[in-house]
Protein backbone atom coordinates (compact mmCIF):
# COMPACT_ATOMS: atom_id res chain seq x y z
CA UNK A 1 0.00 0.00 0.00
CA UNK A 2 1.43 3.37 -1.03
CA UNK A 3 1.95 6.07 1.57
CA UNK A 4 -0.13 9.15 0.85
CA UNK A 5 1.62 12.35 -0.16
CA UNK A 6 3.86 11.25 -3.04
CA UNK A 7 2.48 10.73 -6.57
CA UNK A 8 3.72 7.17 -6.83
CA UNK A 9 3.91 5.88 -10.43
CA UNK A 10 2.30 9.08 -11.74
CA UNK A 11 5.54 10.77 -12.84
CA UNK A 12 8.18 9.28 -15.13
CA UNK A 13 11.71 9.91 -16.32
CA UNK A 14 11.60 9.85 -20.12
CA UNK A 15 15.05 11.05 -21.11
CA UNK A 16 18.54 10.67 -19.68
CA UNK A 17 22.03 11.62 -20.76
CA UNK A 18 25.46 11.34 -19.17
CA UNK A 19 28.41 13.26 -20.58
CA UNK A 20 31.22 10.97 -21.68
CA UNK A 21 33.72 13.59 -20.53
CA UNK A 22 36.07 12.55 -17.75
CA UNK A 23 38.95 14.96 -18.38
CA UNK A 24 37.82 18.15 -20.11
CA UNK A 25 40.30 20.97 -19.55
CA UNK A 26 39.08 24.29 -20.88
CA UNK A 27 35.42 23.25 -20.99
CA UNK A 28 33.17 25.44 -18.85
CA UNK A 29 30.85 23.56 -16.45
CA UNK A 30 27.83 25.29 -17.97
CA UNK A 31 28.81 23.90 -21.36
CA UNK A 32 28.77 20.42 -19.82
CA UNK A 33 25.30 21.13 -18.43
CA UNK A 34 24.09 22.38 -21.81
CA UNK A 35 25.43 19.23 -23.48
CA UNK A 36 23.64 17.10 -20.91
CA UNK A 37 20.31 18.94 -21.09
CA UNK A 38 20.18 18.83 -24.88
CA UNK A 39 21.21 15.17 -24.85
CA UNK A 40 18.50 14.21 -22.36
CA UNK A 41 15.84 16.11 -24.33
CA UNK A 42 17.00 14.46 -27.55
CA UNK A 43 16.69 11.08 -25.85
CA UNK A 44 13.12 11.94 -24.83
CA UNK A 45 12.16 13.34 -28.23
CA UNK A 46 11.50 16.78 -26.75
CA UNK A 47 12.82 20.26 -27.50
CA UNK A 48 14.28 22.97 -25.30
CA UNK A 49 11.09 24.97 -25.89
CA UNK A 50 9.08 22.21 -24.16
CA UNK A 51 10.92 22.70 -20.86
CA UNK A 52 9.06 24.72 -18.24
CA UNK A 53 10.73 23.34 -15.12
CA UNK A 54 14.43 23.28 -14.26
CA UNK A 55 16.57 22.03 -11.37
CA UNK A 56 20.28 22.40 -10.82
CA UNK A 57 22.86 23.19 -8.16
CA UNK A 58 26.13 24.89 -9.09
CA UNK A 59 27.43 26.69 -6.02
CA UNK A 60 30.96 25.22 -5.81
CA UNK A 61 33.89 26.79 -7.64
CA UNK A 62 34.32 23.83 -9.97
CA UNK A 63 30.62 24.17 -10.91
CA UNK A 64 31.16 27.87 -11.74
CA UNK A 65 28.03 29.20 -10.05
CA UNK A 66 27.16 31.04 -6.87
CA UNK A 67 24.01 32.04 -4.97
CA UNK A 68 21.82 32.48 -8.07
CA UNK A 69 23.22 29.51 -9.95
CA UNK A 70 19.86 28.11 -11.07
CA UNK A 71 19.06 31.43 -12.80
CA UNK A 72 22.52 31.74 -14.35
CA UNK A 73 22.59 28.18 -15.69
CA UNK A 74 19.04 28.48 -17.04
CA UNK A 75 20.05 31.71 -18.80
CA UNK A 76 23.13 30.06 -20.29
CA UNK A 77 21.16 27.10 -21.64
CA UNK A 78 18.19 29.18 -22.80
CA UNK A 79 15.47 27.95 -20.44
CA UNK A 80 12.76 30.24 -19.01
CA UNK A 81 11.15 27.96 -16.41
CA UNK A 82 7.91 28.71 -14.59
CA UNK A 83 9.02 26.34 -11.82
CA UNK A 84 12.57 25.75 -10.60
CA UNK A 85 14.53 24.31 -7.69
CA UNK A 86 18.13 24.72 -6.54
CA UNK A 87 18.01 22.75 -3.29
CA UNK A 88 21.61 22.27 -2.17
CA UNK A 89 22.29 19.23 0.02
CA UNK A 90 25.56 18.22 -1.57
CA UNK A 91 25.73 14.96 -3.51
CA UNK A 92 22.08 14.18 -2.79
CA UNK A 93 20.81 17.44 -4.34
CA UNK A 94 19.55 16.07 -7.67
CA UNK A 95 17.74 13.18 -5.98
CA UNK A 96 16.05 15.64 -3.64
CA UNK A 97 15.14 17.85 -6.60
CA UNK A 98 13.66 14.89 -8.48
CA UNK A 99 11.18 14.35 -5.66
CA UNK A 100 10.29 18.03 -5.58
CA UNK A 101 9.84 18.00 -9.36
CA UNK A 102 7.47 15.03 -9.16
CA UNK A 103 5.33 16.95 -6.68
CA UNK A 104 5.41 20.03 -8.94
CA UNK A 105 4.34 18.04 -12.00
CA UNK A 106 1.53 16.40 -10.03
CA UNK A 107 0.37 19.84 -8.85
CA UNK A 108 0.40 21.24 -12.40
CA UNK A 109 3.20 23.70 -11.68
CA UNK A 110 5.30 22.32 -14.55
CA UNK A 111 4.86 19.88 -17.42
CA UNK A 112 8.44 19.07 -18.49
CA UNK A 113 11.17 19.31 -15.85
CA UNK A 114 14.88 18.85 -16.51
CA UNK A 115 17.19 18.02 -13.61
CA UNK A 116 20.78 18.81 -14.58
CA UNK A 117 24.31 18.88 -13.19
CA UNK A 118 27.77 19.57 -14.54
CA UNK A 119 31.19 20.16 -13.06
CA UNK A 120 34.85 20.49 -13.93
CA UNK A 121 35.81 18.70 -10.75
CA UNK A 122 39.15 17.62 -12.20
CA UNK A 123 40.07 20.42 -14.60
CA UNK A 124 38.68 23.57 -13.00
CA UNK A 125 41.31 26.30 -12.52
CA UNK A 126 39.32 27.55 -9.53
CA UNK A 127 40.20 26.30 -6.05
CA UNK A 128 38.00 23.59 -4.58
CA UNK A 129 38.03 24.24 -0.84
CA UNK A 130 36.98 21.40 1.42
CA UNK A 131 33.35 21.44 2.50
CA UNK A 132 33.07 23.17 5.86
CA UNK A 133 31.53 26.09 7.74
CA UNK A 134 33.12 29.33 8.89
CA UNK A 135 35.51 29.44 11.83
CA UNK A 136 33.05 31.58 13.82
CA UNK A 137 29.74 30.46 15.29
CA UNK A 138 29.23 26.68 15.19
CA UNK A 139 32.40 26.26 13.13
CA UNK A 140 34.62 27.31 16.03
CA UNK A 141 34.26 23.84 17.52
CA UNK A 142 35.65 22.05 14.47
CA UNK A 143 37.22 24.26 11.81
CA UNK A 144 40.31 25.30 13.85
CA UNK A 145 41.30 21.64 14.06
CA UNK A 146 41.47 21.35 10.26
CA UNK A 147 39.07 18.48 9.48
CA UNK A 148 38.71 17.48 5.85
CA UNK A 149 35.93 15.58 4.13
CA UNK A 150 37.99 12.40 3.86
CA UNK A 151 39.12 12.69 7.49
CA UNK A 152 35.52 13.00 8.64
CA UNK A 153 34.49 9.89 6.71
CA UNK A 154 37.56 8.15 8.12
CA UNK A 155 36.26 8.91 11.61
CA UNK A 156 33.05 7.08 10.75
CA UNK A 157 35.01 4.14 9.36
CA UNK A 158 37.17 3.97 12.49
CA UNK A 159 34.10 4.00 14.73
CA UNK A 160 32.40 1.26 12.71
CA UNK A 161 35.52 -0.88 12.97
CA UNK A 162 35.65 -0.29 16.71
CA UNK A 163 31.97 -1.05 17.27
CA UNK A 164 31.57 -4.04 14.96
CA UNK A 165 34.97 -5.39 14.01
CA UNK A 166 34.65 -4.29 10.40
CA UNK A 167 37.92 -4.78 8.52
CA UNK A 168 39.83 -2.76 5.91
CA UNK A 169 39.54 -5.83 3.65
CA UNK A 170 35.74 -5.61 3.77
CA UNK A 171 35.81 -1.93 2.79
CA UNK A 172 38.30 -2.68 0.02
CA UNK A 173 35.91 -5.29 -1.39
CA UNK A 174 33.55 -2.44 -2.36
CA UNK A 175 36.20 -0.79 -4.52
CA UNK A 176 37.16 -4.14 -6.08
CA UNK A 177 33.56 -4.96 -7.04
CA UNK A 178 32.84 -1.55 -8.52
CA UNK A 179 36.05 -1.64 -10.55
CA UNK A 180 34.87 -4.99 -11.92
CA UNK A 181 31.59 -3.32 -12.93
CA UNK A 182 33.48 -0.43 -14.52
CA UNK A 183 35.55 -2.82 -16.63
CA UNK A 184 32.50 -3.30 -18.84
CA UNK A 185 31.78 0.43 -19.13
CA UNK A 186 33.73 1.95 -22.05
CA UNK A 187 33.32 5.44 -20.56
CA UNK A 188 34.55 4.63 -17.05
CA UNK A 189 37.57 6.59 -15.91
CA UNK A 190 39.32 3.49 -14.57
CA UNK A 191 38.66 -0.01 -15.91
CA UNK A 192 41.76 -2.02 -14.97
CA UNK A 193 41.01 -4.77 -12.42
CA UNK A 194 42.15 -4.24 -8.84
CA UNK A 195 42.42 -6.58 -5.86
CA UNK A 196 41.88 -6.13 -2.15
CA UNK A 197 45.66 -6.06 -1.77
CA UNK A 198 45.85 -3.27 -4.37
CA UNK A 199 43.43 -1.18 -2.33
CA UNK A 200 45.25 -1.81 0.95
CA UNK A 201 48.65 -1.08 -0.57
CA UNK A 202 47.54 2.18 -2.17
CA UNK A 203 48.63 5.32 -0.26
CA UNK A 204 46.87 6.02 3.03
CA UNK A 205 44.84 9.22 2.73
CA UNK A 206 43.22 9.29 6.16
CA UNK A 207 43.47 6.18 8.29
CA UNK A 208 41.80 3.74 7.60
CA UNK A 209 40.88 5.04 4.10
CA UNK A 210 43.39 4.43 1.33
CA UNK A 211 43.47 6.20 -2.02
CA UNK A 212 41.46 3.41 -3.70
CA UNK A 213 38.85 3.71 -0.93
CA UNK A 214 38.16 7.21 -2.27
CA UNK A 215 36.16 8.24 -5.33
CA UNK A 216 37.83 9.36 -8.51
CA UNK A 217 37.98 13.06 -9.32
CA UNK A 218 36.62 13.74 -12.80
CA UNK A 219 34.88 16.21 -15.04
CA UNK A 220 31.39 15.19 -16.11
CA UNK A 221 27.71 15.89 -15.87
CA UNK A 222 24.30 14.63 -16.78
CA UNK A 223 20.60 15.39 -16.97
CA UNK A 224 17.26 13.63 -16.91
CA UNK A 225 13.80 14.69 -18.06
CA UNK A 226 10.61 14.21 -16.05
CA UNK A 227 6.96 14.36 -17.19
CA UNK A 228 3.62 12.99 -16.02
CA UNK A 229 2.96 9.30 -16.64
CA UNK A 230 0.12 10.35 -18.95
CA UNK A 231 2.39 12.47 -21.14
CA UNK A 232 5.06 9.74 -21.08
CA UNK A 233 2.72 7.48 -23.08
CA UNK A 234 3.06 9.82 -26.07
CA UNK A 235 6.85 9.87 -26.06
CA UNK A 236 9.18 7.46 -27.79
CA UNK A 237 11.29 6.25 -24.88
CA UNK A 238 10.47 3.55 -22.38
CA UNK A 239 9.43 5.45 -19.23
CA UNK A 240 10.93 4.78 -15.81
CA UNK A 241 8.50 5.66 -13.03
CA UNK A 242 9.15 7.37 -9.72
CA UNK A 243 7.42 5.12 -7.21
CA UNK A 244 8.91 6.36 -3.97
CA UNK A 245 10.99 9.20 -2.58
CA UNK A 246 12.28 10.55 0.71
CA UNK A 247 14.81 13.07 1.96
CA UNK A 248 16.40 13.70 5.35
CA UNK A 249 18.91 16.01 6.99
CA UNK A 250 21.32 14.87 9.66
CA UNK A 251 24.08 17.29 10.69
CA UNK A 252 26.74 19.43 9.05
CA UNK A 253 29.55 19.08 11.56
CA UNK A 254 30.70 15.67 12.70
CA UNK A 255 30.70 16.74 16.36
CA UNK A 256 26.91 16.91 16.12
CA UNK A 257 26.48 13.39 14.68
CA UNK A 258 24.95 11.27 17.46
CA UNK A 259 26.15 7.97 16.00
CA UNK A 260 28.94 7.83 13.42
CA UNK A 261 27.66 4.47 12.18
CA UNK A 262 24.14 5.58 11.18
CA UNK A 263 23.23 8.16 8.53
CA UNK A 264 20.00 9.97 7.69
CA UNK A 265 19.47 7.36 4.94
CA UNK A 266 17.64 5.49 7.69
CA UNK A 267 14.91 8.14 7.47
CA UNK A 268 15.03 8.98 3.76
CA UNK A 269 15.08 5.29 2.82
CA UNK A 270 12.18 4.44 5.08
CA UNK A 271 10.13 7.27 3.57
CA UNK A 272 11.00 6.30 0.00
CA UNK A 273 10.12 2.63 0.47
CA UNK A 274 6.90 3.49 2.33
CA UNK A 275 5.74 5.86 -0.41
CA UNK A 276 6.47 3.14 -2.98
CA UNK A 277 4.67 0.50 -0.93
CA UNK A 278 7.76 -1.71 -1.10
CA UNK A 279 10.36 -3.22 1.22
CA UNK A 280 14.08 -3.79 0.78
CA UNK A 281 13.39 -7.34 -0.43
CA UNK A 282 11.48 -5.91 -3.40
CA UNK A 283 14.51 -3.98 -4.71
CA UNK A 284 16.36 -5.65 -7.59
CA UNK A 285 19.41 -3.36 -7.70
CA UNK A 286 20.63 -0.07 -6.28
CA UNK A 287 22.81 2.93 -7.07
CA UNK A 288 24.44 3.87 -3.76
CA UNK A 289 26.48 7.05 -3.36
CA UNK A 290 30.11 5.96 -3.16
CA UNK A 291 32.22 8.96 -2.29
CA UNK A 292 34.19 6.50 -0.15
CA UNK A 293 33.92 2.78 0.49
CA UNK A 294 32.67 3.50 4.01
CA UNK A 295 29.81 5.57 2.54
CA UNK A 296 28.49 2.46 0.80
CA UNK A 297 28.73 0.29 3.93
CA UNK A 298 26.99 2.82 6.18
CA UNK A 299 24.29 3.43 3.59
CA UNK A 300 23.51 -0.27 3.10
CA UNK A 301 23.01 -0.64 6.84
CA UNK A 302 21.07 2.61 7.27
CA UNK A 303 18.72 1.71 4.41
CA UNK A 304 18.04 -1.67 6.03
CA UNK A 305 19.54 -4.00 3.42
CA UNK A 306 21.51 -5.51 6.28
CA UNK A 307 21.52 -5.00 10.03
CA UNK A 308 23.76 -2.70 12.10
CA UNK A 309 27.30 -4.01 11.99
CA UNK A 310 26.47 -6.52 9.24
CA UNK A 311 27.62 -4.38 6.30
CA UNK A 312 31.13 -5.81 6.17
CA UNK A 313 29.91 -9.39 6.00
CA UNK A 314 27.17 -8.44 3.52
CA UNK A 315 29.73 -6.93 1.16
CA UNK A 316 32.24 -9.75 1.70
CA UNK A 317 29.57 -12.33 0.80
CA UNK A 318 29.29 -10.94 -2.74
CA UNK A 319 25.80 -9.52 -2.14
CA UNK A 320 26.61 -6.28 -3.98
CA UNK A 321 27.94 -8.05 -7.09
CA UNK A 322 25.89 -8.75 -10.25
CA UNK A 323 24.89 -12.19 -8.97
CA UNK A 324 24.21 -11.05 -5.42
CA UNK A 325 21.01 -10.10 -3.64
CA UNK A 326 21.60 -6.37 -4.25
CA UNK A 327 23.83 -5.48 -7.22
CA UNK A 328 24.99 -1.89 -6.85
CA UNK A 329 26.61 0.87 -8.93
CA UNK A 330 26.44 -1.10 -12.12
CA UNK A 331 28.38 1.49 -14.16
CA UNK A 332 31.34 1.48 -11.78
CA UNK A 333 30.04 4.30 -9.61
CA UNK A 334 32.05 7.18 -8.24
CA UNK A 335 34.87 4.87 -7.20
CA UNK A 336 35.72 3.97 -10.80
CA UNK A 337 33.50 5.60 -13.46
CA UNK A 338 33.18 9.29 -12.64
CA UNK A 339 32.68 11.65 -9.72
CA UNK A 340 32.66 15.32 -10.75
CA UNK A 341 31.52 16.63 -7.37
CA UNK A 342 27.86 15.73 -6.78
CA UNK A 343 27.13 12.32 -8.23
CA UNK A 344 23.41 12.05 -7.43
CA UNK A 345 22.39 12.99 -10.98
CA UNK A 346 24.63 10.32 -12.47
CA UNK A 347 23.32 7.68 -10.06
CA UNK A 348 19.75 8.43 -11.20
CA UNK A 349 20.83 8.22 -14.84
CA UNK A 350 22.42 4.81 -14.29
CA UNK A 351 19.25 3.59 -12.56
CA UNK A 352 17.23 4.69 -15.61
CA UNK A 353 19.64 2.98 -17.99
CA UNK A 354 19.58 -0.18 -15.90
CA UNK A 355 15.78 -0.37 -15.89
CA UNK A 356 15.76 0.22 -19.65
CA UNK A 357 18.34 -2.52 -20.14
CA UNK A 358 20.83 0.05 -21.46
CA UNK A 359 23.54 0.20 -18.80
CA UNK A 360 27.02 0.70 -20.27
CA UNK A 361 28.35 -1.42 -17.40
CA UNK A 362 26.72 -4.49 -15.88
CA UNK A 363 23.18 -5.45 -16.91
CA UNK A 364 20.98 -7.07 -14.26
CA UNK A 365 18.63 -9.45 -16.09
CA UNK A 366 14.96 -8.78 -15.42
CA UNK A 367 15.53 -5.79 -13.13
CA UNK A 368 12.18 -4.17 -12.38
CA UNK A 369 13.11 -1.85 -9.51
CA UNK A 370 16.14 0.23 -8.58
CA UNK A 371 16.77 2.25 -5.43
CA UNK A 372 18.96 5.35 -5.69
CA UNK A 373 20.46 6.96 -2.59
CA UNK A 374 22.58 10.09 -2.43
CA UNK A 375 24.69 11.40 0.44
CA UNK A 376 25.77 15.01 0.82
CA UNK A 377 28.28 16.84 2.96
CA UNK A 378 30.05 14.95 5.73
CA UNK A 379 27.33 12.28 6.04
CA UNK A 380 25.08 15.32 6.45
CA UNK A 381 22.00 14.78 4.28
CA UNK A 382 20.47 12.07 2.14
CA UNK A 383 17.78 11.58 -0.47
CA UNK A 384 16.37 8.29 -1.75
CA UNK A 385 14.41 7.39 -4.88
CA UNK A 386 12.67 4.14 -5.80
CA UNK A 387 12.35 3.73 -9.57
CA UNK A 388 10.46 1.03 -11.46
CA UNK A 389 9.85 0.16 -15.10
Amino acid sequence: MHQQGFPSHRVAIVGAYESERRKAPGVHPYAIQAEAVLGALRDAGLALSDVDGFCTTATFGQEAGWQMSVAEVAEYIGIRPRWFDSTDIGGAASISQAGHAALAIEAGLADVVVVSYGSSGRSSPLPAPDFNTNASGPGQWEVPYGPTTVASYALAATRHMHEYGTTPEQLAAVAVQLRENAARNPHAMYREPITVDDVLSSPMISDPLHRLDCCVVSDSGGAFVMVSAERARDLRTRPVFLDGWGEAIGQVQMNQMPDFTVTSARESGRRALASAGLSTTDIDCAQIYDSFTITVLLTLESLGFCGPGEGGGFIESGAIGPGGSLPINTDGGGLSSNHPGRRGTLAVIEAVRQLRGESPGVTIPGARSCLVNGTGGTLSATATLVLTN
